[in-house]
């Protein structure tokens, strides 16, 4: 594996470059097959991935029984249940393969001990996490100001893999509309 896949997701500048060594170490090449669960709603998450190929989902189950898709991780994306990692509770979410995936697993124990170990690394976490809550609280507020039209070309400019390789029903439920409306959206846009 290169180093270049690593450097460029743990890409903080106070990470030396003899530090990617023990980083790279720190991972386990994993394939996930189309379909295959990766985390289970109620389980404990104990690693994370860096997806070097494939589309995952997680997704929760609403109080009506359906799945709402909750994001979409892509390559070169890190593929976490962040509460149920770092808290060590049991996950609220189900993430799994929409594609056959090739990722790279790091174990919470080895993710620790690089934290703990590698201040470049702590100085990455930190700053990953931050960026990871300003999406989050970025996404709140497009779901309540922009029209789901809107909400479509975002999610086409910014993740275009998932527009081709994801099925409508999953979409939908991602931009908050329903299968119906997503259709229309998607004719319109089209015209």
């Amino acid at each position: 594996m290169k180093a270049s896949f690593f450097e460029n997701i743990y890409n903080h500048p106070k990470i030396k470059k003899e530090d990617y060594k023990n980083i790279i170490d720190a991972h386990t090449k994993v394939e996930f097959s189309k379909h295959e669960i990766i985390l289970q709603e109620s389980k404990i998450s104990n690693a994370y991935f860096l997806i070097k190929k494939g589309l995952c989902r997680s997704f929760v189950i609403d109080y009506k029984g359906n799945e709402i898709t909750t994001d979409f991780f892509g390559s070169n994306d890190i593929l976490i249940e962040v509460a149920s990692l770092f808290l060590r509770t049991p996950s609220k979410e189900t993430i799994h393969a929409i594609t056959d995936c090739e990722v790279y697993k790091i174990e919470f124990n080895d993710f620790q001990n690089l934290f703990n170990t590698i201040e470049g690394f702590t100085e990455w976490g930190r700053s990953w996490m931050s960026q990871q809550l300003f999406m989050a609280k970025h996404r709140a507020v497009r779901m309540h100001t922009q029209s789901a039209s809107e909400r479509y070309l975002n999610l086409v400019k910014d993740k275009p893999q998932i527009i081709k390789e994801v099925p409508l029903k999953h979409i939908a439920t991602y931009l908050g509309i329903t299968d119906t409306s997503l259709s229309r959206i998607r004719k319109e846009v089209v015209s």
